[in-house]
């Protein structure tokens, strides 16, 4: 069985991705990763180079800054991605998340335990999304709590939407809204270091990525001038566990202080209680949810 990873990242330096940890965490179980470069002037494809894997395959694309569909342009980033797959399983990592390498192994037999059960297209992993720094984990019903990041290649799978998630697509139909994907739930945990940078190279990411969704009109009414404040959240946890460990070059370079105040929770009623039927019962009510569970 052949397994392949894929991941897309443009200017991944200037806007703090720890994408080189992202790539690397998958190595020891993929046959090959392609790595969609868009066009950057930073150094991060230089850096990628400089990994020195032959595992790595880089697809060099351009990014139209026009497109304001929803995010599209990061689907077609995936797509591109998994176009080039040509083996068994796909394994999908995006530049701020990270898998642990005392869970990587584990994700190798999940999928050849997958592979053996025809009705199961891909693997479910939960998350860990880090929020203001490395000691504090934001899982509310603003986040996601679990995503589809393997599956098998088999199936006319494609990126949905801004490439959160994945699709069975009927080939060659354009009007094609796409199949969920049938997965099996596991505990191999996802690291997710989207919102840990300082405030102000995180106010300037927020600030650009926002056009590939938004008008200029929507950019000029809500673009911030000041830094990004990490507090206006609605509830923050605190994590005491261990990060990977390709992730430790990456927090030694963390330049701010950020210091968390539950009084300027912005948690509305509704959340309020919902929060706590999760945290009490396990379960998350209402959640949306792209995919469909194989009890197996």
């Amino acid at each position: 069985m052949i397994i392949e990873g894929f991941t897309y990242v443009r200017n991944g330096i200037r806007m703090g991705y720890p994408f080189l940890a992202s790539i690397q965490c998958l190595l020891p179980i993929v046959d090959k990763i392609f790595v969609v470069v868009g066009d950057s002037d930073d150094g991060t494809r230089e850096s990628i180079l400089a990994l020195g894997s032959d595992k790595v395959e880089i697809i060099d694309s351009v990014w139209d800054n026009q497109l304001r569909d929803g995010g599209s342009i990061f689907r077609l980033q995936s797509n591109l991605g998994i176009e080039a797959l040509s083996g068994d399983w796909a394994i999908h990592i995006q530049a701020d998340e990270v898998i642990s390498e005392k869970q990587i192994y584990e994700l190798k037999r999940q999928i050849e335990r997958a592979d053996k059960i025809d009705e199961v297209d891909g693997l479910l992993m939960p998350y860990y999304h880090f929020w203001g720094d490395y000691q504090h984990i934001r899982n509310t019903r603003r986040t996601h709590d679990f995503e589809i990041r393997a599956f098998k290649t088999n199936r006319n799978v494609r990126s949905y939407r801004d490439s959160q998630g994945f699709r069975i697509y009927e080939p060659n139909n354009a009007d094609d809204k796409g199949t969920k994907l049938r997965v099996l739930k596991t505990d191999i945990r996802i690291f997710h270091y989207s919102y840990t940078r300082n405030p102000s190279l995180m106010k300037m990411k927020a600030n650009y990525f926002h056009r590939f969704w938004h008008s200029d009109e929507w950019l000029k009414a809500n673009t911030k001038a000041t830094n990004f404040d990490f507090n206006e959240v609605d509830k923050l946890e605190y994590f005491n566990g261990e990060h990977p460990a390709l992730m430790a070059s990456f927090m030694a370079q963390k330049d701010w202080q950020f210091d968390y105040d539950p009084r300027k929770s912005n948690m509305k009623l509704k959340d309020k209680v919902l929060y706590w039927v999760e945290k009490t019962f396990g379960v998350r009510p209402f959640a949306y949810k792209n995919y469909k569970v194989v009890q197996n």
